[in-house]
């Protein structure tokens, strides 16, 4: 296990980023015109009210008639509260209701692209930066849609508002300090950007951070079984340390716009508020209009703060959108038919054909996996695959299962060119048991039925009872309603095996494909699922990994794979007879 740097492409930040975001923003154009408008209106109530004070004080106090003005100017300012209060209660709720449905969206979005990626993707993305990237970065894109961006927007509009009613009401000092307010924003820009970028880079590293304890958590028993505990910790700690260090420095970055916008606005801001209260004692405008401003002035610092606030949460959801897109917008290397080919269903198998097929991994292109492989296999009949490992059997499946397709040559299976085929349609062809049981956290009848979902519970029973998993399911706490655990961790390695081979015969397929299916058993549970397998392979084509040739002896052909070719054809006693690579590996197991 090797540190590893994200490897998805991590291109420089643009200032449209969040734009992004609009396709899973339109489906929800009414509750986000409903957002808007009661925006608006909060951010109009709030603009109202430093007017109705300077009614208050020029009317209600200053005037000969106070007394009967006083309750008035109150109700008014007590409306303009209320409003301010429904208005602000019902923005939130959409904002927020917004956040939440735009967040699930994106995440639901991004993880079904993921899965539909070809293993090219998954041996060059770490699993637990993709896992980083569906909950830490959707959790910043909700902060922003939820309550920063909608912050944002009240305030700007508040500000603009209250700057031009200070303009207004002096044009000319309020120009002088707009003038200033300019200035500002180039700095601003330039440490806005200095932001983003650390934002995008202290994302990442906390991606490496997690895609190394999802690796070290996945394989915790080796780990715990080389004493490896204190090493891993170190290198998490590594890992979070440099994660550490660059949010530091995006947040003392951050600290810096936050600090210079203040200080800036409220520099300008108070000398415009010293000109208001000069213009009070020369007689030039009245002791309401003095208060109006006043509030203004607040107001429009406020919103300045508030805003560098702001701007730094969109920069940082800026580069979390971004490295959701990348993932969003990954394209498989499995070019899809646009009028794909539906075979008639075999009733008597499948029929496989491989013309010359060479094949290559994406990450180790230099070496052939499978070279010029040329067979056939007829409806019906029991393939056996032998060969050294890394002769490049267990390609031959990922190529039938179109995990990647062939550098040369082609594959047909009933009498179609796999890329003519349409992918499920193909893969509900095939049924896998792979040499490494995969069980999912849930129950024992959940993990059957995930080989035909629609089946039904008698069906569920009779697989399990072929596969020969009946008898210890039954002696479960809850029996087939048991939670198995995490990857199955409560059973042993053959109680998994016969779980996985239950849920391949659930699936009925045409073409069954049997990986080392009986490597995790002991000598009696290998006997009795050999016996179920036999009865599933009947009226099925069925292609067998193994390395123990007793569980081969019976199949119809022989495929005997060196160096990713294919050299050797024939029946058990015809590969003896020809005292070839065969026999030499049965000679090695049976001692003679």
């Amino acid at each position: 296990m090797t540190d590893t740097p994200s490897s998805l492409p991590t291109p420089k930040p643009t200032p449209g980023a969040l734009s992004m975001l609009l396709p899973f923003l339109r489906p929800y154009r009414l509750r986000l015109t409903l957002a808007g408008l009661f925006l608006l209106l909060a951010a109009g109530t709030t603009l109202a009210f430093p007017w109705a004070l300077r009614m208050l004080i020029d009317q209600g106090l200053a005037s000969p008639d106070a007394s009967d003005q006083l309750v008035v100017h109150f109700v008014e300012l007590f409306l303009v509260a209320a409003a301010l209060a429904v208005f602000s209660a019902l923005r939130f709720y959409f904002v927020t209701w917004l956040g939440e449905r735009v967040t699930a969206d994106i995440r639901n979005a991004v993880y079904a692209h993921v899965l539909r990626q070809s293993p090219s993707f998954f041996e060059t993305t770490q699993t637990g930066e993709v896992l980083s990237r569906l909950t830490n970065d959707t959790t910043l894109i909700q902060t922003v849609v939820g309550s920063s961006l909608s912050m944002g927007l009240r305030n700007l509009i508040m500000g603009l508002g209250a700057l031009a009613m200070l303009i207004w009401t002096n044009p000319f000092l309020m120009l002088q300090v707009l003038a200033v307010l300019v200035l500002v924003v180039w700095p601003s820009v330039m440490l806005g950007r200095r932001v983003r970028r650390l934002s995008r880079a202290s994302q990442d590293r906390v991606a490496d951070a997690s895609a190394i304890a999802s690796e070290v958590l996945n394989a915790i028993p080796v780990v715990q079984s080389y004493n490896a505990q204190a090493k891993e910790t170190q290198r998490f700690k590594m890992s979070t340390q440099q994660a550490v260090g660059t949010a530091l420095k995006r947040a003392k970055a951050r600290s810096l716009l936050v600090g210079f916008i203040i200080l800036t606005t409220s520099a300008a801001l108070l000398w415009g508020l010293y000109q208001g209260t000069l213009a009070v004692q020369h007689g030039t405008t009245t002791a309401g209009e003095l208060g109006q401003t006043v509030v203004y002035v607040i107001l429009l610092a406020s919103a300045f703060a508030v805003l560098g606030e702001v701007y730094g949460d969109l920069l940082r959801a800026a580069g979390a959108a971004e490295r959701l897109m990348e993932l969003l917008h990954a394209e498989s290397d499995l070019l899809l038919p646009r009028h794909p080919q539906h075979p008639a269903w075999p009733a008597a198998g499948s029929s496989v054909v491989l013309h010359a097929v060479t094949f290559r991994y994406p990450s180790r292109p230099e070496l052939p996996a499978v070279k010029d492989f040329a067979a056939q296999v007829d409806a019906g009949q029991t393939v056996a695959i032998v060969g050294p490992s890394g002769a490049g059997k267990s390609t031959i499946f990922n190529l039938l299962l179109r995990f990647h397709d062939p550098d040369q040559g082609e594959i047909l299976l009933d009498g179609v060119a796999l890329p003519k085929m349409d992918l499920h349609d193909l893969r509900q062809r095939i049924g896998i048991v792979p040499q490494d049981a995969v069980i999912f956290s849930g129950t024992a009848y959940d993990n059957i039925l995930y080989g035909q979902p629609d089946a039904s519970r008698e069906q569920v029973l009779a697989a399990a009872k072929a596969a020969f998993a009946d008898e210890f399911i039954e002696k479960l706490p809850q029996g087939y309603d048991t939670f198995l655990g995490e990857r199955g961790v409560r059973l042993s390695g053959g109680q998994r095996q016969r779980i996985s081979i239950a849920r391949a015969i659930l699936k009925n397929p045409p073409l069954l494909l049997l990986d080392e299916a009986t490597s995790a058993l002991d000598t009696h549970s290998e006997r009795m699922v050999q016996a179920a397998l036999s009865m599933a392979m009947k009226g099925r084509t069925t292609l067998v990994i193994a390395h123990r040739l007793s569980t081969v002896q019976r199949a119809d052909v022989i495929w005997v794979m060196e160096h990713g070719a294919l050299v050797e054809v024939g029946n058990h006693a015809q590969l003896l007879e020809r005292a070839g690579l065969y026999a030499n590996l049965a000679a090695l197991q049976f001692g003679n």
